[in-house]
């Protein structure tokens, strides 16, 4: 009987450790979220140990491409942390749009990339006007750059977008637009998005290939990538920051849309990316 007893503590001991996440199984990018808006992606890999996002700058109306930003597009919102893992590798998020819109946010992350699932709900009788929304993610500290200086286009060598299907570094996309209702920045619009409903600030003649943007580290070691299905626009902004904006459309009574993203943090090079890219957002390759 006591050899018995003994057997089964054993076991009962090798399933606890089993079941416990030890550090070598914890994922290499970890999440957090401070108020009153900053999702941070840590990792002591990371150039500059971490990379803060404006998680949610702002959600937008239609025709915004040349209206006043805060009387016109931006819809007021309230944001309520729903849940925050122990081990850093979920975050849920609740956005209540001023319009009655409930959006839903789903963030987890693992080893080298941090996924979003987005479910947005309009309960109300009334169409809302919500047609997109901006993920502002500074990239300064990863592209070794600080956030001081008033040089906010020092970073711009390490970024790219893909034209023709093409990495195209941002010195090198030509033509660069300069004139817009705020200045600088660039936009990038896609072909099923209307080119009055972006960003106020310069918007590029080009059409982006993939609805990806992206950057290299300081050493050039790592390649950061964000891409959201379905997005609105790609943009370069003016916070040493980078933009896949995700889409909404508009929400009538009743309807709900779904929305999915990654962000990449990974070893390797631009072909790299656009290979995990291709591979998550298939979609994407004809449009």
């Amino acid at each position: 009987m006591k050899r018995l007893l003994f057997t089964v503590v054993i076991v009962l001991g090798a399933v606890l450790v089993s079941s416990a996440k030890t550090p070598a199984e914890a994922p290499a990018l970890t999440l957090c979220y401070e108020k009153p808006h900053w999702l941070i992606i840590a990792g002591d890999h990371l150039p500059g140990a971490n990379i803060r996002i404006n998680y949610l700058e702002a959600y937008c109306r239609a025709g915004s491409t040349d209206a006043d930003w805060v009387k016109h597009t931006v819809i007021p919102h309230q944001l309520e942390v729903l849940e925050v893992s122990a081990d850093g590798d979920l975050v849920r998020l609740r956005d209540r749009l001023e319009d009655g819109v409930i959006v839903d946010h789903t963030i987890r992350s693992t080893d080298d990339q941090v996924s979003f699932s987005i479910s947005a709900n309009n309960p109300t009788d009334e169409r809302s006007e919500a047609h997109w929304a901006q993920p502002c993610i500074r990239l300064g500290a990863f592209t070794g750059f600080s956030d001081g200086g008033s040089n906010l286009d020092d970073y711009l060598p390490k970024g790219f977008v893909f034209i023709d299907g093409r990495l195209t570094r941002f010195p090198q996309v030509v033509p660069w637009a300069k004139q817009a209702r705020y200045i600088p920045g660039q936009v990038w619009c896609p072909v099923s998005v209307p080119r009055t409903d972006v960003n106020p600030r310069p918007l590029s003649p080009l059409v982006p290939t993939y609805g990806l943007i992206g950057c290299y580290s300081a050493d050039e070691r790592m390649v950061f990538g964000v891409a959201f299905e379905p997005y609105q626009e790609l943009f370069q902004g003016v916070a040493r920051c980078l933009h896949s904006d995700f889409r909404l459309g508009g929400l009538k009574p009743g309807e709900s849309k779904q929305i999915r993203g990654k962000i990449y943090l990974i070893r390797g090079d631009g072909d790299d990316l656009l290979k995990r890219y291709l591979r998550d957002f298939p979609e994407h390759i004809n449009r």
